[in-house]
């Protein structure tokens, strides 16, 4: 079996995700071919910094079969709009970093790469910039008119999310029985068909503390949760819930589970992170490339120091290999 070829966007200029390409390049992983997307400029500064050895390798497609050397990396050229300072951010490059994304899905769905792996970036700086962007997940949906559900995973726990970047505010409104449906079908879908689960066991959270107990301190687990719980089961799916998110991380609860869905961003995250934070790997489901990422920011503090940890990056692509060579990707 050929090496799947995954693209990696090095992320925001300013902050770690040059210094992590820079870190592959001296330790790429076996069995893959990493073709990194960004500024040679940017790229070959942070080589400097750090006092590493980087030859970039022009990427011929579809595929470029040339064996590389340590501290080569295969490269394709995305130009900054402004000149980068390392740690410090600018709303003047975040066109720079949606173009890495734009180019790298093209790549994806057009088949020439098998996955991408983004580096990390900044949702503020891209919003200050006046670009509405509330995330990877759901700019990637946008470009490729899918519905997406963000996963984090660890070796041992998956968590996903029926909703991701709102203020606390606006969750309940944006659970309704048609949303919580189809992030649950995508989940289940996904679980069997990217990691070849046949009889998913998902547990799903409720929204309100004690699942909202039986009507006590909130509605929505009677209204909404529960009746899309019911009627999922009644197709033959293996559901759990709505459970107290505050037991559903227990390790008797999670013994024979496959994944948890909870309801917004802080109700699952924050256990999993603590669990396998540098281990963990985010994973977009529902669209139709492979897509996977860090599980941290851009650290600006880090960049150009040495201490810019890659563990995640290298679980990212190993996630994006597995998932990619499964074939189960539209590209």
């Amino acid at each position: 079996m050929s090496s799947p070829t995954i693209v990696l966007t090095s992320g925001e200029p300013a902050g770690i995700g040059p210094d992590l390409c820079v870190q592959l390049a001296q330790n790429p992983p076996a069995n893959l071919r990493v073709v990194v997307m960004g500024d040679a400029t940017v790229l070959q500064d942070r080589a400097q910094r750090l006092s590493k050895p980087l030859i970039l390798r022009p990427y011929d497609l579809p595929h470029n079969d040339t064996p590389l050397a340590p501290g080569e990396l295969n490269h394709i050229q995305i130009d900054t709009r402004c000149a980068t300072e390392c740690g410090r951010e600018t709303p003047d490059n975040a066109d720079y970093v949606l173009d890495m994304l734009r180019a790298a899905t093209t790549g994806c769905v057009e088949g020439r790469f098998a996955a991408m792996v983004t580096g990390p970036i900044n949702k503020a700086i891209i919003n200050d910039a006046g670009t509405h962007f509330s995330g990877h997940t759901e700019f990637l949906a946008q470009l490729t008119h899918a519905t997406s559900v963000m996963m984090l995973a660890t070796d041992d726990l998956r968590v996903a999310l029926v909703t991701t970047h709102l203020p606390l505010s606006a969750v309940s409104a944006a659970i309704t029985k048609e949303t919580l449906a189809e992030v649950i079908e995508i989940v289940h879908s996904s679980l069997q068909t990217q990691f070849g689960i046949a009889s998913p066991h998902i547990l799903v959270c409720g929204l309100n503390p004690h699942a909202g107990e039986g009507g006590h301190l909130g509605s929505e687990e009677i209204t909404t949760i529960s009746p899309v719980i019911e009627a999922l089961r009644a197709q033959g799916m293996n559901l759990s819930g709505p459970l107290p998110a505050d037991t559903v991380f227990t390790k008797h609860r999670l013994a024979d589970a496959d994944a948890v869905i909870a309801m917004y961003h802080d109700q699952g995250l924050p256990v999993l992170k603590h669990a396998g934070f540098g281990r963990s790997v985010n994973v977009t489901l529902g669209l139709p490339i492979i897509r996977t990422s860090v599980d941290h920011g851009t650290a600006c503090d880090l960049a150009g120091t040495g201490k810019a940890d890659a563990g995640s990056l290298y679980h990212a692509l190993d996630m994006a290999a597995l998932l990619s060579r499964h074939g189960q990707h539209h590209g």
